[in-house]
């Protein structure tokens, strides 16, 4: 697959130009240094070539800080996967010490490099981006990522090592999002199932703020896991970048399949948990809630069952989310995850034949009718299936505004009571059918 990294120290305008490449926003960026920690991941193309650009935090070389020697790996990382490699240097500030390390980190590489010069806004300015010729890796370009200007020109010598192809099909992948609360161990369990640090994991709440794209291999197929910026009650968020990380993980929400809500087993079920809970079922997106660090926990063997029923009990209109005990440290139980997404996506996919959900909902209504509303008989005529992931039912009724909130609910319980949509939330519409004289 073409793959470009961007590397460079903090604050050069990495993200920026990421965001340019791919014409929108989707790494964070700000004033402020190492913002980007992990490594982020965007389709996009250029004259012809179809790649693969990858964002990477700021590389501080002599750095001992924790997060600096993570960030170091986290971009060695992406030097390695890439087969070009655009080196983002700030014209405005010159050569800096911190450049020529990176420089001759990257000359032993022996990647493409693309000597990449930002903040150019002015053509008069291109004359400082040749003092950045004595780092050794060919002719620079300088060019304007806020703006857009000379950007071309820079791109096309980062694309010359890549192959010509054709854009790639949509992608049919299962999408599994890892969300959850601060600290709880999303990146230990992506870690963990992936088999290598893909992310930045360190004991430090909030370390993940971008929503991070990495594929597994589970028995052959190929699996998209994301892993989430941790998410905060809203009175805490202080920061911007705070916010813009709330803001990623719900979109990682949105295009994922299969959301998996990790909690605490130690500190158990809190009013972060069961909103983030909620966020998923309101998304439509399938659901597993995996309690994370069991290990940890003195038990026996009700334990794990009694808290199931607690979790289902304080949160009964998400009864249906199968609960899962795991600890992503040691790794136990952690294969069972996409073993119950893949069952969960065959349901939300699934469609069921309208002559059997008549045959078995008419029945269940006709011995428990709706109540009478407003001085009205309501009446349920006929049930379709309309839609899949998520799987949609329409109810046509005499006055559908009149349906009781309880009664729709009894319905849904006799639905999943007849099929298993285990992890699977449903949507229901209840329309009017055509008027005759008995309804009048």
């Amino acid at each position: 697959m073409n793959t470009i990294a961007i590397v460079g120290r903090p604050n050069v305008g990495k993200s920026t130009l990421f965001n340019r490449i791919l014409g929108r926003d989707e790494a964070i960026h700000a004033e402020e240094s190492g913002v980007t920690r992990d490594r982020i991941y965007g389709q996009s193309d250029w004259a012809g070539y179809y790649f693969t650009v990858i964002d990477t935090g700021g590389i501080v070389p002599d750095s001992e800080e924790l997060f600096d020697i993570a960030i170091r790996e986290q971009a060695a990382m992406a030097i390695g996967e890439a087969q070009s490699i655009i080196f983002v240097c700030d014209g405005r500030t010159g050569v800096t010490a911190i450049d020529e390390e990176i420089a001759r980190l990257l000359l032993r590489s022996g990647k493409h490099i693309t000597m990449a010069v930002n903040k150019m806004d002015d053509p008069k300015h291109d004359v400082n981006a040749f003092e950045f010729a004595s780092l050794g890796l060919g002719e620079p370009f300088g060019f304007s990522a806020l703006s857009g200007r000379s950007i071309g020109e820079m791109l096309d010598n980062a694309v010359i090592p890549l192959t010509k192809g054709e854009e790639e099909e949509a992608d049919e992948r299962l999408k599994i999002a890892i969300v959850g609360r601060p600290n709880v161990g999303k990146s230990s369990l992506c870690n963990a199932l992936l088999g290598q640090e893909r992310t930045i994991v360190t004991p430090i709440a909030g370390t993940t703020r971008d929503a991070i794209d990495s594929v597994m291999r589970y028995y052959g197929e190929e699996i998209v896991l994301i892993d989430t910026a941790g998410l905060r009650r809203k009175s805490r968020i202080k920061e911007n970048i705070e916010i813009f990380s709330t803001f990623r993980t719900q979109r990682a929400i949105e295009r994922c399949d299969v959301a998996v809500v990790v909690i605490d087993a130690v500190q158990g079920l809190d009013m972060q948990d069961k909103r983030i809970i909620n966020d998923v079922v309101d998304a439509r997106k399938g659901i597993i809630i995996a309690v994370n660090k069991w290990d940890a926990v003195e038990k026996d063997h009700k334990t794990a069952d009694n808290l199931a029923k607690q979790i289902h009990t304080e949160m009964k209109t998400v009864d249906f989310a199968p609960v899962a005990f795991i600890s992503a440290h040691s790794k136990q139980r952690i294969t069972k995850i996409p073993e119950m997404a893949k069952e969960i996506q065959t349901r939300r996919t699934s469609r069921i034949a309208t002559w059997k959900l008549n045959d078995e909902l008419l029945e269940a209504i006709s011995r428990t009718p709706p109540p009478a509303v407003r001085g009205h008989d309501l009446r349920i005529n006929y049930i379709t299936q309309t839609g899949t992931a998520p799987p949609l039912f329409i109810f046509f009724s005499n006055h559908p505004e009149l349906i009781p909130e309880a009664y729709k609910r009894f319905l849904e319980n006799k639905l999943r009571e007849y099929h298993d949509f285990t992890g699977v939330p449903i949507s229901f519409l209840f329309r009017k059918k055509n008027k005759s004289r008995e309804d009048e």
